[in-house]
């Protein structure tokens, strides 16, 4: 048996997100089909992370398992084997073997998560379901400095969606960083060990409250440790969120 990472890239407008849904198109029921078509075989696939509708992804990793008595398809020609049977808003960039131990999932090291916002009262049609407009023009200093106060190992409980069934809420921001690009985009960028549903855009939602002077950025720390989410801002659409890039503690085969 053979087990195989791919690195996908796909605009999440069309998606319910990656998990199986009944009569809805989802990553991994594409991902299946795409699979079948190449190995003759309905195979499991597994990923990295269940994305949510409309999220997009310019680094998702999944696995897929098969035996070796399938067709042989060279390594290299995995990719564009498979692009040919994907439709035309998803793409795997990369294929490659790993142990048959290793697990997309339990062996992440870091995760990073970019949000795109374009700040000004004309919205573009070119960002339609890509980048969030939001109306009013945003410092990217101000919000750098202020969202300082998420790095490190903090119970962020209260950055959550209601309702998760999630036990340990506790992860580590190993970097975040706000910044105005070339383009006039402002990008949020978040790296963590983990991230509970909806993290990211409950942490971007408060940093445009304390743009709009809502919640004051020297109180983040306390909103942070009191795990109140009515304290934290609103959960941003998800058209503006990109997983951005996933790391491993291990994948050599």
């Amino acid at each position: 048996m053979s087990k195989f990472l791919l690195t996908l890239a796909y605009h999440g407008a069309g998606f319910c997100g990656f998990q199986v849904q009944k009569q809805q198109r989802s990553i991994q029921s594409t991902m299946q089909d795409a699979i079948e078509q190449i190995y003759g075989e309905r195979l499991p696939v597994v990923g990295c992370s269940r994305t949510d509708a409309g999220v997009h992804a310019r680094d998702y990793k999944l696995t897929f398992v098969t035996d070796q008595s399938h067709p042989c398809i060279q390594l290299q020609r995995i990719p564009m084997a498979l692009n040919a049977a994907l439709p035309s808003d998803i793409a795997v960039l990369d294929a490659e073997e790993v142990p048959l131990d290793f697990h997309v999932r339990h062996d992440v090291y870091e995760k990073e998560y970019e949000y795109l916002i374009h700040d000004g009262p004309i919205r573009s049609p070119f960002y339609t379901d890509t980048v969030y407009h939001y109306k009013h023009r945003l410092d990217a200093e101000k919000l750098n400095a202020a969202a300082q106060a998420f790095l490190g190992t903090h119970d962020f409980r209260g950055f959550m969606a209601a309702g998760s069934d999630i036990g340990d809420t506790v992860r580590t921001v190993h970097s975040v960083r706000v910044f105005r690009s070339n383009d006039g985009l402002i990008h949020i960028r978040i790296s963590a060990n983990g991230f509970l549903y909806n993290m990211v855009r409950i942490i971007v939602g408060t940093l445009l409250a304390v743009a709009e002077g809502r919640i004051d950025s020297d109180s983040l720390s306390s909103v942070i440790d009191s795990g109140d989410r009515t304290r934290a801002g609103i959960t941003v659409p998800a058209h503006g969120l990109y997983l951005n890039r996933v790391e491993f503690l291990r994948k050599e085969k």
